[in-house]
């Protein structure tokens, strides 16, 4: 099974600095509930995370080898992740509306190989993307 999340959150900021946040893996990656850590390559486009993934079937910490395989700045990012319990995908993409605002577009698709993933994500992954939400509006309040 797999599951599909679309989600646009709005902001009063200009793209550029959405762009900052949501272009860096390690600012993603630290915003997810289940990455318990993550390691950044030293060419910044990769990331290997550590789930903690509360699911009977999954007794370890899952490593899911994510990649940034599309960037166009200052709007556009998409990445994959692969692991043996799942593979992932996320695409972000801003719009702006003008100097000082601007939409976040979230596309998210992950596709379980074991029983209990798809339905831990189907129901949590809306939560996932509020705590993205959440992470990117503090980011932004604080640099403001």
């Amino acid at each position: 099974m797999t599951v599909r999340v679309k989600r646009t959150f709005e902001f009063d900021a200009p793209g550029e600095r959405v762009w900052e946040f949501i272009s860096d893996p390690a600012k993603r990656a630290g915003s997810i509930s289940v990455v318990d850590r993550y390691d950044i390559s030293d060419d910044g486009r990769r990331a290997t995370w550590y789930l903690e993934l509360p699911i009977p079937l999954v007794r370890s910490t899952v490593t899911v080898e994510t990649e940034d395989v599309d960037v166009e700045p200052p709007t556009h990012v998409r990445f994959v992740g692969r692991s043996r319990v799942m593979h992932v995908s996320g695409e972000h993409t801003i719009e702006s509306d003008s100097d000082d605002s601007c939409r976040l577009v979230n596309e998210f698709v992950v596709d379980g190989r074991l029983p209990g993933v798809e339905t831990f994500f189907e129901r949590n992954l809306d939560r996932e993307l509020q705590n993205l939400e959440a992470a990117l509006r503090e980011e932004l309040e604080a640099t403001a």
